[in-house]
Protein backbone atom coordinates (compact mmCIF):
# COMPACT_ATOMS: atom_id res chain seq x y z
CA UNK A 1 0.00 0.00 0.00
CA UNK A 2 1.10 3.67 -0.41
CA UNK A 3 -0.30 6.93 0.66
CA UNK A 4 -1.31 9.81 -0.91
CA UNK A 5 -3.41 12.88 -1.29
CA UNK A 6 -7.11 13.33 -3.21
CA UNK A 7 -6.45 16.40 -5.05
CA UNK A 8 -9.13 16.06 -7.65
CA UNK A 9 -11.91 13.83 -9.27
CA UNK A 10 -12.13 13.14 -13.16
CA UNK A 11 -15.46 12.99 -15.14
CA UNK A 12 -15.37 10.54 -18.17
CA UNK A 13 -18.75 10.52 -19.56
CA UNK A 14 -17.51 7.81 -21.90
CA UNK A 15 -15.07 4.62 -20.83
CA UNK A 16 -15.02 1.09 -20.86
CA UNK A 17 -17.95 -0.50 -19.30
CA UNK A 18 -16.67 -1.91 -16.34
CA UNK A 19 -15.72 1.43 -15.02
CA UNK A 20 -18.70 2.66 -15.32
CA UNK A 21 -20.55 3.47 -11.49
CA UNK A 22 -16.78 4.20 -9.84
CA UNK A 23 -15.94 7.77 -9.01
CA UNK A 24 -12.33 8.38 -10.52
CA UNK A 25 -9.89 10.03 -8.34
CA UNK A 26 -6.60 12.08 -8.98
CA UNK A 27 -4.28 10.91 -6.03
CA UNK A 28 -0.85 12.98 -5.22
CA UNK A 29 1.40 10.58 -4.02
CA UNK A 30 3.38 11.01 -0.52
CA UNK A 31 6.98 10.82 -0.62
CA UNK A 32 9.42 10.53 2.60
CA UNK A 33 12.13 13.19 2.73
CA UNK A 34 14.11 12.49 5.82
CA UNK A 35 11.68 12.97 8.90
CA UNK A 36 8.46 14.39 6.93
CA UNK A 37 6.29 13.95 4.37
CA UNK A 38 5.77 15.77 1.40
CA UNK A 39 3.55 15.68 -1.71
CA UNK A 40 5.45 14.50 -4.77
CA UNK A 41 5.90 17.86 -7.25
CA UNK A 42 6.26 15.54 -10.23
CA UNK A 43 3.60 12.72 -10.03
CA UNK A 44 -0.05 12.42 -9.84
CA UNK A 45 -2.61 9.47 -10.84
CA UNK A 46 -5.96 8.47 -11.61
CA UNK A 47 -7.38 5.53 -8.96
CA UNK A 48 -10.95 4.47 -8.89
CA UNK A 49 -12.41 4.73 -4.96
CA UNK A 50 -13.61 2.09 -2.89
CA UNK A 51 -14.25 4.14 0.07
CA UNK A 52 -15.88 7.13 -1.07
CA UNK A 53 -12.89 9.40 -0.36
CA UNK A 54 -13.10 12.98 -1.10
CA UNK A 55 -11.13 15.76 -1.94
CA UNK A 56 -8.52 16.75 0.25
CA UNK A 57 -8.04 13.28 1.99
CA UNK A 58 -5.09 11.22 2.66
CA UNK A 59 -5.62 7.78 1.46
CA UNK A 60 -4.23 4.21 0.88
CA UNK A 61 -4.04 3.51 -2.59
CA UNK A 62 -2.94 0.39 -4.18
CA UNK A 63 -1.35 -0.41 -7.44
CA UNK A 64 -1.20 -3.12 -10.48
CA UNK A 65 -2.75 -6.61 -9.59
CA UNK A 66 -3.67 -5.90 -6.10
CA UNK A 67 -5.90 -2.51 -7.98
CA UNK A 68 -7.37 -5.28 -10.02
CA UNK A 69 -8.75 -7.20 -6.83
CA UNK A 70 -10.09 -3.72 -4.86
CA UNK A 71 -13.66 -3.27 -5.06
CA UNK A 72 -15.55 -5.32 -7.49
CA UNK A 73 -13.69 -4.64 -10.71
CA UNK A 74 -14.30 -7.85 -12.58
CA UNK A 75 -11.10 -7.83 -14.61
CA UNK A 76 -11.80 -4.15 -15.54
CA UNK A 77 -8.99 -1.76 -16.56
CA UNK A 78 -7.79 -0.56 -13.29
CA UNK A 79 -3.73 0.54 -12.60
CA UNK A 80 -4.61 1.61 -9.07
CA UNK A 81 -7.45 1.94 -6.37
CA UNK A 82 -8.17 3.89 -3.13
CA UNK A 83 -8.59 1.47 -0.85
CA UNK A 84 -8.42 3.54 2.80
CA UNK A 85 -9.22 7.01 4.12
CA UNK A 86 -6.53 7.88 6.29
CA UNK A 87 -7.51 9.29 10.25
CA UNK A 88 -3.81 10.33 10.74
CA UNK A 89 0.16 9.50 10.16
CA UNK A 90 2.49 9.35 12.80
CA UNK A 91 6.51 9.40 11.81
CA UNK A 92 9.34 8.40 14.03
CA UNK A 93 11.46 10.67 14.26
CA UNK A 94 15.03 9.00 12.69
CA UNK A 95 17.16 9.99 15.37
CA UNK A 96 14.87 8.47 18.30
CA UNK A 97 14.76 4.81 18.97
Amino acid sequence: MRLGKVVGNVVATRKDPRLVGNKLLIVQPFLIRGDDLVLSEHEMLVAIDTVDAGIGEDVLYVMGSPALRAGEQDGGPVDAAVVGIVDSIELAKSGSR
